[in-house]
C-alpha cells in the first residue's frame, strides 16, 4: 500500500484528489457519497452574491405591496440575503457532521464588502478553509489591467484580515503577467491558488437567435493550459497550487503532481461517471507509484516542474516548431 496522503492549505488530506466546487457538492448527501468513494477533500458549490441578489430581486418584484411600504424593499432584500446565506452555512455545518474529510467553502462576490461578510460567517460555520472564486472580466476599456489586479489584491487582503482559516484564490489565466500576479497574491497571505477557473462559455443559436452555453464540461485535452502554468508557478515559494480543469483520469492527476501541484480538483468527470470515478483515478495513481517504486507523493511531486525538469524549454515555448526531415 502506497502513501497517498498530502497537505493542502496546511490541512492533511488522505489523498490529493479534491471534488471541485460544482453541483456535485451542493448537498451534504452528495458530500457524504464522495467521502465514501474516497475523495480527499471537497469544495462546496460556490455561494454567488449574484444568486443572493437575484433571489432578493425576484421576491421584491413579486411583492405587489412594495410601493405602499417605503421600507419593504430593504427588508425583503436583507431577509432574502440572510436566508440564502443561512442555507449555505447549514450546508457547511451538515457536511462537517457527516464526513471526516476537509470541507472547503467557496464564495463568488461582486461587492468588495460582501467577500468579508460572507467569509466571517463561513468561518463560524466550521469550514476547514475558504476558496475565493474570483474573476473580474477585463472587458471594460476604461479600466486598466493594473486596476483589475489591484481589486483582487484588495479583496484578498480584506478577507485575510477577517478570518483565521486558510484561504485560496481560484483565478483565471486572464492576466498580462500571470507569474507576477501569482507572486503578488502570495504577498496577501493567502495559502493557495487554484489554476484555473472554468467559465460560462457563450454560444449563439442561429435558428432561435439566442445566446446559449457551450462546453459546459471540460475535456481531457484541456489539461494543457493548467499543466503548463502549474509547472511554471509551483517553484514559487509561499503558496500551494491546486490544478483544475482537464483531470479525467489518474494519468492526468499524476501529470499535475509531477508538475508540482499539491492536489488536483475534479468536477466534469464526476458529472459523467459519478463517484465511481474517484476510485478509478486513485487506483491509477497508486499503480503509477508502484510501477516507479514511489512510496509517497512527496517523492515525485514537482519532479517535472520548470525548476526540476531535464528540459524545461517546452513549458516556455509558445510557438510550434516544425521539423522537416528527408522527403525521400
Amino acid at each position: 500500500m502506497r502513501d497517498l496522503s498530502t497537505k493542502y492549505l496546511g490541512i492533511r488530506l488522505d489523498n490529493p484528489l479534491v471534488a471541485a466546487s460544482s453541483g456535485m457538492t451542493d448537498t451534504a448527501d452528495k458530500v457524504e457519497r464522495l467521502a465514501e468513494a474516497g475523495i480527499g477533500a471537497v469544495v462546496l458549490k460556490s455561494l454567488f452574491e449574484e444568486q443572493v441578489r437575484g433571489q432578493a430581486a425576484y421576491v421584491i418584484g413579486a411583492n405587489e405591496q412594495k410601493y405602499y411600504y417605503a421600507e419593504a424593499e430593504e427588508y425583503i432584500r436583507d431577509y432574502s440575503r440572510g436566508h440564502d446565506l443561512a442555507d449555505y452555512l447549514d450546508l457547511i455545518a451538515q457536511s462537517r457532521k457527516v464526513v471526516d474529510i476537509p470541507v472547503i467553502a467557496s464564495i463568488n462576490c461582486t461587492s468588495p464588502s460582501e467577500w468579508m461578510a460572507f467569509a466571517r460567517e463561513i468561518e463560524r460555520a466550521g469550514a476547514h478553509a475558504l476558496e475565493l472564486n474570483m474573476f473580474i472580466l477585463p472587458s471594460d476599456p476604461n479600466r486598466t489591467g493594473a486596476e483589475n489586479e489591484q481589486a483582487y489584491l484588495d479583496i484578498l487582503h480584506g478577507v485575510k484580515k477577517e478570518v483565521g482559516i486558510p484561504v485560496s484564490a481560484k483565478i483565471s489565466h486572464y492576466f498580462s503577467g500571470l507569474a507576477s500576479m501569482v507572486k503578488s497574491l502570495a504577498g496577501t497571505g493567502v495559502e493557495g491558488v487554484v489554476l484555473f477557473n472554468r467559465f460560462f462559455s457563450p454560444d449563439i443559436d442561429i435558428d432561435k437567435l439566442e445566446i446559449t452555453s457551450t462546453n459546459v464540461l471540460s475535456s481531457p485535452g484541456e489539461i494543457s493550459l493548467p499543466l503548463r502554468w502549474v509547472a511554471m508557478l509551483s517553484p514559487l515559494p509561499g503558496m500551494d497550487i491546486a490544478a483544475s480543469t482537464g483531470i479525467h483520469d489518474g494519468e492526468a492527476l499524476v501529470k499535475q503532481l509531477l508538475a508540482g501541484a499539491q492536489v488536483g480538483q475534479i468536477a466534469s468527470v464526476l458529472y459523467r461517471e459519478g463517484t465511481d470515478a474517484v476510485g478509478r483515478i486513485l487506483r491509477d495513481l497508486e499503480a503509477f507509484m508502484e510501477r516507479h517504486r514511489f512510496s509517497s507523493i512527496d517523492e515525485f511531486r514537482g519532479r517535472m516542474s520548470l525548476r526540476h525538469a531535464h528540459d524545461p524549454a517546452p513549458y516556455e515555448r509558445v510557438q510550434f516548431m516544425k521539423y522537416y526531415g528527408d522527403m525521400h
